[in-house]
Parts: C-alpha cells; structure tokens; sequence
C-alpha cells in the first residue's frame, strides 16, 4: 500500500465515528460471546438455560467486556488504556459505592419522610442476588460504552460539555425503553445519572469512580430497598411500596424519577464539575484549540 493510501487509511481510523462503531462492535461481540459459550456450557452440562442475572453469566461478562475495551484500545488507539487501569481502582470504585448508595439513601429518606414509602416484608439474602449480579452489569458494561466509548471520543473532538450534553441525552433516553417510562423519567436519567457519571468521569479520567457509583445506585435501590430500578422490579432484603404524587415517589419508575433524585443527583454532578474545573480537566472542542 502507498503512503497515501496508510495515510487516508490511518484519517479513517483515527475518525471519531468510526472508532466509536469499532469500541461499540468490539464490546458487542465480547458479550455475545460470552453468550454463545458461557450458555451453551451451562445447557451441555445439564443446567438448562443460563439468565442473564446470574453471576456464572455477568462475571465472565464483565471480563469480556473489560478485556475486548482494553484490546481495542491496544490495536486502533495504540494506547494503554489509563482509564480502567489497575492502580487505585479500587479506592475509586469504593468511593462511587459510598457516593451512590449515599445518594439513593437520602432519596428514599426524604421520600419516606413524607410517608410515601413503606416497608412491607423482607427477603432472605439468596434473593438479592440476581439483583446484585443485574447491578453489577449494568453499573460496568453501561459505563464502559457510555462513558468509556461516547464521552470519551464525542469529547476528544466536541469538548467536555457537548459529549456531557449528547451522552446524557442518549444515557436518559436509552431507558425510554423501559417498563413504566415517561419523558419525565428519561430526562431525571439524563440529568440526574447521565449528568453525574459524566461528571464522575471528567473529574477522574478514569471510570471506576462512574462505575462504583452506577453499581450502587442500582443496587442500593433494589437489593436493598426493594424499589424498581428504571421500572424494572427487583428483588431486595426489603419489599416495599411506593405511593403519594408520582412527582416526589418517582410512582411505578422508581424513586429514579423522584424530583428528590434529580435534585441531588444533579447536585452532586455539579460539584463533580466544578472540582474537575478546578483540576484543570477540562477539554475545549476543537475549534476553539489552538
């Protein structure tokens, strides 16, 4: 090949676009994989179908998808990818743990406070299970895609706060989807989530921190609370209901489209920002470089 022809090639690869297509393909093929041999082993020897909220299913998931993001970082970025490296994720993560459940206690707090959530029964802890396998998931393979792969690239090109604005739309309105959505409930994701996992994300450079606080937010909610998690009923220790304006409980969503979660949320991604600016993090869009 000439070096026009590398060089056209190295433009197209290098193209924000396409390389949000192949992290996209990449992660994709890495959990239908999973699918293909993690389910077909488990059928083989005699356990009949595996779910999808299983940890013999979301563990090897999530190494797939860690490892197919690192490998496509490797081979079209040629670079290591910094921001799932080993070193202080743990801190990190343990940080979005405490940040998010923080987050979700103090909503259904407030929400309980005014007598719009109830307590009626409890669960033995084999039942929380499916639903801790179902946050871990979510809380890794979403931020991986959404801000490991969108942000990341949409800001390399467009800047920090048009990837935050785009992502956080696409984030909220991806869950337009979900049992018991409303417009409203897809924009409380967006500003509230989409808003705070960005944020979490310009502050660190890193994911893990996004990653702790996605994990807990869903987990805290339904494992622990026993709420519907972006509609979706969960099981929990505890099982409750929730009544009153569905303005303040969040109604059949969940307490995610609780104005009490949208404001804190918010409230936190704003702070997020804030100390990120402070830091220096972040990135002017390109036409507005030197």
């Amino acid at each position: 090949m000439t070096s026009e022809g590398q060089s056209l090639g190295n433009r197209i690869l290098r193209f924000g676009p396409t390389r949000i297509v192949l992290a996209t393909l990449a992660i994709v093929a890495a959990i239908l994989v999973v699918q293909l041999v993690v389910g077909g082993l488990h059928e083989i020897l005699g356990f009949g179908p595996l779910g999808q909220d299983t940890l013999q299913y979301v563990i090897p998931m999530v190494v797939a998808v860690h490892f197919a993001y690192i490998g496509y970082v490797r081979l079209v970025e040629r670079r290591r990818a910094e921001e799932l490296s080993g070193r202080g994720a743990v801190r990190e993560t343990g940080a979005g743990v405490a940040v998010g459940a923080g987050l979700l206690m103090a909503t259904i707090g407030a929400i309980a406070a005014l007598g719009y959530y109830q307590v009626t029964g409890s669960n033995p802890v084999s039942a929380v299970v499916p639903t801790f396998a179902m946050a871990v998931a979510a809380g890794y393979a979403e931020e991986v895609l959404f801000r490991g792969v969108l942000f990341r690239i949409i800001e390399e090109s467009l800047g920090t706060w048009i990837a935050l604005a785009l992502t956080s739309l696409m984030f909220g309105f991806a869950h337009m989807m979900n049992p018991n959505a409303t417009l409203f409930s897809s924009f409380a994701i967006a500003m509230e989530a989409g808003v705070l996992l960005g944020a979490a994300y310009v502050l660190t450079r890193r994911l893990w921190l996004a990653v702790g606080i996605h994990f807990a937010w869903n987990f805290t909610q339904g494992g622990i609370f026993g709420g519907r998690v972006s509609g979706l009923t969960m099981d929990g220790l505890l099982e409750s209901e929730l009544s009153g304006p569905t303005l303040l409980s969040g109604g059949e969503f969940g307490v995610e489209a609780s104005i009490f979660a949208l404001a804190l949320g918010v409230a936190t991604g704003v702070w997020f920002l804030v100390r990120a600016g402070r830091k220096g993090h972040f990135i002017a869009p390109f036409w507005r470089r030197g």
